[in-house]
């Protein structure tokens, strides 16, 4: 009979864990049920799409990347070149200048006929360059945005204060900016 009662005693004990399981079980509710689930390892579907979700977002990243490098590029070449192109056009233009001075002292017609020829073809590079002469003659009126005054005259009979009495440098812009001023010298009252 003890052997019997062992048994019972064996039962009732495992009856009694089991019993005291399913209580801390119901105590911990709907939380001990979601530690477990969390703790499940990911299958392998949910980790190639997990690891796929992150090189796209790497590849939207160094796409966006490269995107914005492609525009700094771009934005810097074009400044260099304009700058560039700007201060070639600045040593050049003394040469212009100086065409313009050898056709005011030119000794005869055929000589004059050769420099205007050259003179319209270097305006023909400069205009094909998108640079232009900044229009200024005598009488016009003193515009400080173009022009840059280097002498001044009192008025004589019939002229006009802050007007330009003659044109000792022509001026030249090139896409709305400045390249170099009009030198002028000008009447002052």
């Amino acid at each position: 009979m003890a052997k019997k009662d062992n048994k019972t005693t064996d039962s009732k004990a495992g009856e009694a864990e089991a019993k005291a399981a399913d209580e801390a079980a119901e105590e911990k509710g709907p939380a001990a049920e979601e530690k477990a689930e969390e703790v499940k390892e990911p299958t392998p579907l949910e980790k190639a799409q997990a690891l796929a979700e992150d090189y796209k977002r790497k590849w939207y990243n160094v796409s966006a990347e490269y995107d914005n490098y492609r525009k700094r590029n771009n934005t810097a070449v074009a400044k260099a070149y304009a700058d560039g192109m700007a201060e070639t056009l600045l040593k050049l233009l003394p040469v212009a200048d100086n065409f313009g001075y050898a056709l005011d002292s030119a000794p005869d017609e055929k000589a004059r006929t050769g420099i205007e020829k050259v003179i319209k073809s270097f305006n023909t590079i400069l205009a094909s360059m998108g640079v232009e002469e900044i229009p200024v003659k005598p009488g016009d009126p003193v515009d400080e945005s173009d022009m840059e005054a280097v002498l001044s005259f009192p008025c004589g009979e019939g002229e006009t204060p802050n007007t330009v009495k003659t044109v000792l440098k022509k001026g030249y812009r090139s896409q709305g900016k400045v390249i170099r001023y009009a030198q002028v010298s000008v009447t002052t009252e």
